[in-house]
């Protein structure tokens, strides 16, 4: 009887969401979109021309923020496990990056290229236990650091989801380790009641 209820109010604010609204307004595909597009507004990372991945990119809301900034010129290769109808301007695969056969596939796909941004929005599916969760939700940030020390160039830039938590310090530090300038963001979009942070990565200090 609770969950019901708790589903029914869930629907009821998501339905009156102002970015649910907009995002169906504009033809965005989420109201993550807005998350992204109020944090490049703020630190314009993501620049004309680049190369980006985007990890666990269905339904393809930060794809299509990501596809319009970089332009004709640049370059997006998006993945997920889940499938993902075509965005102009972006190559997807589908599949689990950390598996060999997809992380190669997303390597041949990229060539010689290594990129200039990695985004991230992955989150694991919620149980609502929190002992359950936030190791599941450390993993997905662990595994796309992981990633973009393999595809970024020097000088690249990463933008990931972290639940704020157990091990959530601990990944700080490591990205701190790892890019010139980390910077903690909570875009006004995402939800009040959510741990959900951001970590901006920028100037990738190894690559080449």
């Amino acid at each position: 009887m609770s969950r019901s209820k708790s589903s029914k109010r869930w629907l009821k604010e998501h339905l009156n969401d102002e970015y649910v609204k907009l995002s169906q307004e504009k033809g965005y595909r989420s109201r993550a979109s807005y998350k992204l597009l109020e944090l490049q507004d703020k630190d314009k990372f993501i620049k004309p021309g680049m190369i980006a991945v985007d990890l666990g990119a269905a339904p393809g809301g930060w794809s299509q923020v990501v596809a319009a900034i970089v332009g004709a010129k640049g370059r997006v290769l998006s993945t997920d496990i889940l499938p993902m109808d075509n965005i102009a301007g972006v190559e997807f695969v589908q599949g689990d990056f950390t598996k060999e056969d997809v992380f190669n596939l997303l390597l041949t796909k990229l060539k010689i290229d290594r990129a200039d941004l990695l985004v991230s929005d992955m989150a694991p599916n919620m149980s609502g236990i929190k002992a359950i969760d936030q190791p599941r939700a450390m993993l997905l940030s662990e595994l796309a650091l992981e990633l973009a020390r393999s595809v970024l160039k020097k000088e690249a830039n990463i933008l990931v989801k972290v639940f704020q938590g157990e091990g959530s310090e601990d990944f700080y530090r490591e990205m701190k380790q790892t890019f010139k300038v980390v910077k903690t963001r909570k875009p006004r979009s995402s939800r009040a009641n959510s741990r959900e942070i951001y970590l901006l990565g920028l100037g990738y200090l190894s690559g080449f």
